[in-house]
């Protein structure tokens, strides 16, 4: 992993553990006691990785202290290349390398191979020929090796079979809970530009966290911002 993907992994995680972290005390030792579900895990990692940690205001407040960490690396480079670069828009073989625009043509390619192998009508034996397929149809790209294309990632050989789809749940759903806390915190970007995360993370937890396996996924996303699930606040974002 480059510089840039450590980052996104360590914030990508931290979602994931303040999440479990928050899940009101009295939960402990219930079934009650962890996130409802991965679609919604994956929305609190997704939102800190890529809300927070790609934004504009996160970067003002951060990049002049990563330049001094790495002087040679990025001490010419300014704010706007850098921003740019973390934002870039370009196909690419690595899903964990993905852009937010093409990201979910690699989830799409995942789930359909998923059902195409668990139906039989296609064989393990002939998967890496359609994984290759697939990406040049989606993406435009042609994996030199297994390692670059069907065998990138650790969730199939450790039976996530049927995993991928909450990672884009969890984007779709990270906007809408974004943009409602925005809503309700004129603030938030002068805050993030501050460091201070207090307000983002004291609105997910009481909007999400804490309730743990409470409500079901539906009636959490229309507590937590009014709406059911939607794809609007994400296509908003993206543009």
């Amino acid at each position: 992993l480059n510089a840039d993907e450590r980052r996104r992994v360590a914030y990508h995680e931290m979602g994931h553990a303040l999440y479990e972290m928050n899940i009101k005390p009295e939960y402990e030792a219930t079934p009650l006691a962890s996130g409802i579900s991965l679609g919604v895990h994956e929305s609190q990692s997704r939102l800190w990785e890529n809300l927070v940690g790609r934004s504009r205001q996160f970067w003002n407040r951060y990049y002049p202290a990563l330049q001094k960490t790495f002087p040679t690396q990025l001490g010419g480079t300014p704010l706007d290349s850098f921003y740019q670069s973390i934002n870039r828009v370009t196909p690419s073989l690595i899903s964990v390398e993905a852009d937010e625009v093409t990201y979910n043509l690699h989830i799409i390619l995942r789930y359909e191979m998923e059902q195409e192998l668990l139906e039989e009508k296609l064989t393990v034996k002939d998967a890496p020929a359609a994984w290759n397929k697939k990406m040049e149809s989606y993406l435009g790209l042609a994996p030199p090796t297994d390692r670059e294309g069907i065998l990138q990632d650790v969730h199939w050989s450790g039976g996530g079979i049927g995993y991928f789809p909450t990672y884009s749940l969890g984007n779709i759903l990270a906007a809408q809970l974004f943009e409602t806390a925005r809503g309700s915190m004129p603030n938030l970007d002068a805050d993030v530009q501050s460091a201070n995360f207090a307000p983002l993370l004291n609105w997910l937890k009481t909007n999400i966290h804490q309730h743990g396996k409470k409500y079901p996924p539906t009636q959490l996303v229309q507590r937590a911002t009014g709406k059911a699930l939607s794809t609007e606040p994400y296509l908003r974002y993206l543009k």
